[in-house]
């Protein structure tokens, strides 16, 4: 488990030559500005490299003992001088070759961070319009799976109805101790690896909502909990409106009436089946 013991190539199920024999792994630091414009912060690679003079991202091979998001931000470094502060790891994208794959590690930056090539594998790095990118001679797997990464680039939160969910997990004596019941709720939700439609890695900002006898759950790492003053349903209302507009708002609540009000300011709507089929898988 050294250092650099992913250097070297390979050969996928496809039979294409890869570099990084445990795979690779890249960043794409996306920023959205005050109009909700994503700028995605792109590399072009040395002539002398793999596809030289295409555009792609800051990567590379990834070591046996690194996790993708590990590899991604170390790769970013030694390429483009970039550290992982101000980063907020949004998810995974996996794309698997057989025997072989590219873990794309999206991550928002709330300004365009200063970078630039730190090392001769790349010639230039440039913050990019979404429209601008397919105008550019992409690397040809970041363009064989483009279509698929910028549908999952905007931030995405993810608000739970806590007292919604536990009446429907239903423990026994849940209605006795329910500041109780909650707790062990968002313990439960914590570092739980969410599905998602596109990414393999999902990392929504959660918020969960507390209220009545709930509201002195503890924080939970990983969690924003909001103590309700008065109504829950109103409470969640406030934080979907709090959202960007170009913020996807998932709403984990089986309230009929509160799926209304949260749909007409744009929010998407699941209902508790959805997380506790996953705390139960």
């Amino acid at each position: 488990m050294a250092a650099k013991d992913g250097d070297g190539w390979t050969e996928c199920a496809q039979g294409h030559q890869h570099w990084g024999v445990h795979g690779a792994s890249g960043l794409l630091v996306v920023h959205h500005d005050e109009l909700g414009v994503p700028y995605v912060l792109m590399q072009k690679r040395a002539l002398w490299s793999h596809h030289g003079g295409t555009w792609g991202l800051p990567g590379g091979a990834r070591d046996s003992h690194e996790d993708a998001v590990t590899s991604a931000l170390r790769e970013a470094r030694e390429e483009a001088a970039l550290g992982g502060e101000g980063l907020r790891v949004q998810g995974v994208y996996l794309d698997d070759h057989g025997g072989w794959t590219f873990e794309t590690v999206i991550a928002a930056s709330a300004e365009l961070l200063a970078a630039a090539p730190a090392n001769g594998e790349s010639t230039e790095l440039r913050w990019l319009a979404l429209p601008e990118i397919a105008e550019r001679e992409l690397h040809p797997g970041f363009a064989a799976t483009w279509s698929d990464i910028q549908g999952a680039i905007s931030p995405e939160t993810l608000v739970l109805d806590v007292a919604n969910i536990v009446g429907a997990r239903a423990e026994r004596g849940w209605w006795n101790d329910r500041l109780g019941a909650a707790t062990r709720l968002l313990n439960d939700v914590s570092g739980l690896r969410l599905t998602h439609p596109v990414l393999a890695q999902w990392y929504p900002r959660m918020v969960a909502v507390v209220e009545g006898a709930a509201r002195e759950a503890p924080a939970v790492p990983g969690i924003q909990v909001v103590a309700a003053t008065g109504s829950g349903d109103d409470a969640i209302v406030e934080v979907v409106r709090q959202a960007k507009p170009w913020e996807r708002v998932l709403v984990v609540t089986a309230d009929r009436g509160l799926k209304e009000r949260v749909g007409e300011l744009g929010a998407e709507t699941v209902g508790p089946k959805w997380l506790l089929s996953q705390l139960s898988g």
